[in-house]
């Protein structure tokens, strides 16, 4: 069976034409392989830029880009050496980032349908794939799809009427023709009043493509925990040491047995609009909870285990290639989402890594971009 919060989102191709709560046992064993694959595959150690971050810069004069806000690099901690803290948040390392503007919150369904109305973009979701796409992001050895399951859509979350076995997650993930990020739930709802809330149902695709559209770029992973940390060091949560609050909630995160019942202390059962959460010490919303943000790494959960020992790693940007086989390869995300929660995934951490295939869109995950001075 299963963690899909530890080992990461298959891509939508395992899903396609399956039914809610059924993956066949041929398929439960390729991708036992694919867990294989990516625990024993070797990877690249951290590739390094040319350029040093030489620690904090002051602010440029002049007005800031609109809304975003000013991180001014460093050094810090990156990963958790601490009892939360995951095997692939470990060890704990020093790393150096340079300076950069960063959206203050989520790219909501505002800002990207303004890129579509502009563009006339098409998501990965509402694009229908191809048999050869397909194959591409499965094992070896595995059925092409029938025609008729050849269609536009996504994963969509969805609570479950009782208590169930959290290794399989899909008795909560449905694979949903017609849902995007103009329908988040399928083809029967819509975003009118979701206008501030977090675009989903983006695949990293998608993302890297609206940041190149904004003259921005998706940030590095190192980039993205300095940043989240909000100028704390080697602390377990954005906003300090406190755990997540009863009465008042510091971030949009799963409270009830998941994925059963949700009370929604928080005053959201999904997605909340940006900004209804204090913001962190750079005055940057939502870095814990509400959506997964994608990172422009590949994801390596081996990847800090490489680390040389001696002296700060300098603007890392992950692997070189995606570790394993190309059916495997994911990006980076970070931040966890509205699904996580202590009793299942406590991913709303910023040391907490993840990852996703880059060509699925889902119902929590999304993106914020960051633009060099």
């Amino acid at each position: 069976m299963y963690d899909l919060c530890r080992w990461g989102f298959p891509p939508r191709a395992l899903f396609r034409g399956r039914a809610p709560a059924t993956i066949p046992s041929p398929m439960k064993n390729a991708w036992i392989l694919v867990l294989v694959g990516l625990a024993v595959g070797a990877a690249a150690y951290y590739s390094l830029r040319a350029t040093a971050g030489a620690g904090p810069l002051p602010r440029p004069s002049g007005d800031a880009p609109a809304e975003m806000v000013w991180i001014p690099g460093g050094e810090f901690t990156m990963g958790s050496d601490a009892d939360l803290a995951r095997p692939e948040e470990k060890p704990a390392h020093r790393v150096r980032v340079g300076a950069f503007w960063m959206d203050e919150h989520e790219v909501t369904n505002a800002q990207f349908k303004k890129f579509v109305d502009v563009t006339g973009y098409k998501t990965t979701a509402e694009r229908v794939p191809s048999i050869d796409e397909i194959m591409k992001s499965v094992p070896p050895g595995t059925d092409p799809p029938k025609k008729e399951d050849l269609v536009a859509g996504s994963l969509v979350f969805h609570t479950t009427a009782t208590p169930v076995d959290t290794r399989d997650y899909s008795q909560w993930w449905t694979w949903t023709p017609a849902a995007s990020w103009q329908h988040p739930e399928g083809p029967a709802s819509t975003i009118a009043g979701r206008e501030q809330h977090p675009v989903v149902h983006v695949s990293w695709d998608d993302a890297a493509a609206y940041a190149k559209w904004a003259g921005k770029r998706l940030p590095t992973e190192a980039e993205w925990e300095f940043a989240a940390r909000g100028g704390l060091e080697d602390k377990p949560y954005v906003w300090g040491d406190a755990p997540l609050s009863d009465t008042k909630p510091q971030a949009n995160i799963w409270q009830g047995q998941f994925p059963s019942r949700n009370t929604a202390k928080d005053g959201f059962e999904r997605t909340a609009p940006v900004k209804s959460f204090s913001p962190n010490g750079y005055g940057l919303y939502d870095m814990s909870g509400n959506v997964w943000e994608w990172c422009s790494d590949w994801f390596d959960e081996k990847l800090y285990a490489k680390v040389p020992a001696a002296g700060p790693l300098v603007n890392p940007t992950g692997p070189g290639v995606p570790p394993g086989p190309a059916y495997t390869a994911r990006r980076a995300q970070r931040g966890g989402s509205f699904l996580c929660c202590d009793e299942y995934c406590s991913r709303y951490r910023p040391s907490a890594r993840h990852g996703g295939a880059p060509d699925t869109g889902m119902s929590h995950v999304g993106f914020r971009c960051i633009q060099e001075p």
